[in-house]
C-alpha cells in the first residue's frame, strides 16, 4: 500500500515537472509566432514593391486578351476572384502572419515545431496526472484547465494537419494556453487525491470529456470571432476614405489577417459543429445528475449557467442565420455566449456553491 501510494505520489510530481516544461516551451513557441508576426510585417515601400511585382507578373501568367480601341492595342487587365466580406465589400484574405516573407515564414515553422514539442509534454503531464490519481484526469479545476488546454492546442494542431488555413491563431492561443497553465499550476493547483463520492461513475469520462472538448473547440471560434470584428471595421474604414484611416501597426497586423467573411465563416463553422457536442453535454449531465442525485434537472447554479450558454449560442446560430443579424450583431452574440461558458466554469466553480463545487481551491 505504501509502496503503491509512494509510485502515485512520484507520477504526480513527473506529471508537474512536464506541465512545467511543456510551459516553458511554450514560451519558446510563443516567442517565435511573435518573430513571425514582426519580421512578416513589410514595410510600405515593401508592400508597394510587392504589388507592382505582382501587377507585372499577372500578364506572363495568363496573358490577357487583346482589345482594339482606334489603331491602338490595348491590354485589358485580368479579373482576379476574391472573397466576398459580410456586407457588400470584395476583399481577398491577407497572406497571413508570415506576410509572405520568407523570413517570417521561417520563424512562423519554427513556432509550429516548438508548439507541437511543447504539446507533446503537456498531454504527457495530463497523462501522467490520471496515473497518479487512477481516474480521469479532471476531477478539479487545475486538472480540467490542463486538460482543457491540451485539446485547445490539440484542436489547432488538427486544423493545421488538414491543411486549413489557421496560422493566425497560433499567437493568441499559445498566450491563452500559456495564461491558463499559468493560472493552475499557481491559483488552482490542487495536490492529486481522490474524488468525492458523486463523481465515482463512468458518466465522468464522458460528460466531463464532452464539456472540455466543447469548450476548447469553442474557444477558437470566439478568436476567430473577436478578429473578425477587428478586421471588418479595419475593412470599413478602407472602404470609406472620409473616416480617419487606421495606423501602421494595425494596418500590418490586421492587412495579415483573412477577409472579414472568411473569419465569420470560420467562427461560424466552428461554433455551428460543436453546438450539437454541447447540447450531448448537458443531457449527459442530466443522465449523471439523476443517477447521482435522484433527479434529472434540478437548477443547480452549474445547470443553470449550462442552459444559459446553451441559449446564447442558439441564439448565435439563429442570428447568424437571420439575414438582418450577420456580421458584426451576431459576432457580439457569439462573444457573449463564450462568456457565458467562462463564467460557467471560474465564475460559478469559485464563487458560488452548488452540488457542482469541485473546484478544489
Amino acid at each position: 500500500m505504501n509502496l503503491a501510494a509512494a509510485a502515485n505520489e512520484t507520477m504526480a510530481h513527473n506529471s508537474n515537472v512536464l506541465v512545467y516544461s511543456a510551459m516553458a516551451v511554450y514560451t519558446l513557441a510563443f516567442l517565435a509566432h511573435m518573430a513571425e508576426w514582426v519580421f512578416g510585417s513589410r514595410s510600405k515601400v515593401g508592400r508597394t514593391a510587392a504589388a507592382l511585382t505582382a501587377a507585372v507578373q499577372a500578364p506572363a501568367a495568363a496573358p490577357a486578351p487583346v482589345v482594339q480601341k482606334g489603331g491602338t492595342a490595348v491590354l485589358e487587365r485580368p479579373k482576379v476572384i476574391i472573397k466576398r466580406a459580410a456586407g457588400s465589400r470584395d476583399v481577398p484574405d491577407g497572406p497571413g502572419a508570415a506576410g509572405g516573407t520568407e523570413k517570417g515564414d521561417l520563424y512562423g515553422r519554427i513556432a509550429i515545431s516548438l508548439t507541437v514539442l511543447a504539446w507533446a509534454l503537456h498531454v504527457l503531464g495530463v497523462i501522467t496526472r490520471a496515473l497518479s490519481v487512477e481516474r480521469a484526469p479532471w476531477g478539479n479545476m487545475y486538472e480540467f484547465s490542463t486538460t482543457f488546454a491540451a485539446v485547445a492546442v490539440s484542436a489547432y494542431l488538427i486544423l493545421l494537419l488538414l491543411k486549413k488555413n489557421v496560422r493566425w491563431i497560433g499567437l493568441p492561443l499559445i498566450t491563452t494556453v500559456l495564461l491558463d497553465l499559468g493560472l493552475a499550476v499557481t491559483v488552482l493547483y490542487t495536490a492529486s487525491d481522490q474524488l468525492v463520492p458523486a463523481l465515482h461513475s463512468y458518466w465522468l469520462w464522458i460528460h466531463v470529456s464532452c464539456a472540455i472538448i466543447s469548450g476548447a473547440v469553442l474557444y477558437l471560434g470566439a478568436v476567430a470571432t473577436l478578429l473578425f470584428l477587428f478586421r471588418d471595421r479595419y475593412e470599413g474604414k478602407l472602404a470609406n476614405p472620409s473616416v480617419k484611416q487606421p495606423g501602421g501597426f494595425a494596418t500590418s497586423v490586421l492587412e495579415r489577417l483573412p477577409s472579414a467573411a472568411s473569419l465569420d465563416k470560420f467562427a461560424y463553422r466552428i461554433n455551428a459543429t460543436v453546438f450539437p457536442l454541447w447540447t450531448f453535454t448537458i443531457i449527459a449531465g442530466s443522465i449523471w445528475a439523476e443517477a447521482a442525485w435522484g433527479r434529472y434537472w434540478g437548477w443547480d447554479p452549474k445547470e443553470v449557467w449550462s442552459f444559459i450558454t446553451w441559449v446564447a449560442y442558439a441564439c448565435y446560430l439563429h442570428a447568424r442565420a437571420t439575414a438582418g443579424w450577420k456580421g458584426r450583431k451576431a459576432a457580439w452574440l457569439g462573444l457573449v455566449a463564450f462568456l457565458c461558458y467562462l463564467f460557467n466554469y471560474y465564475g460559478v466553480n469559485i464563487f458560488v456553491t452548488g452540488l457542482h463545487s469541485y473546484a478544489g481551491v
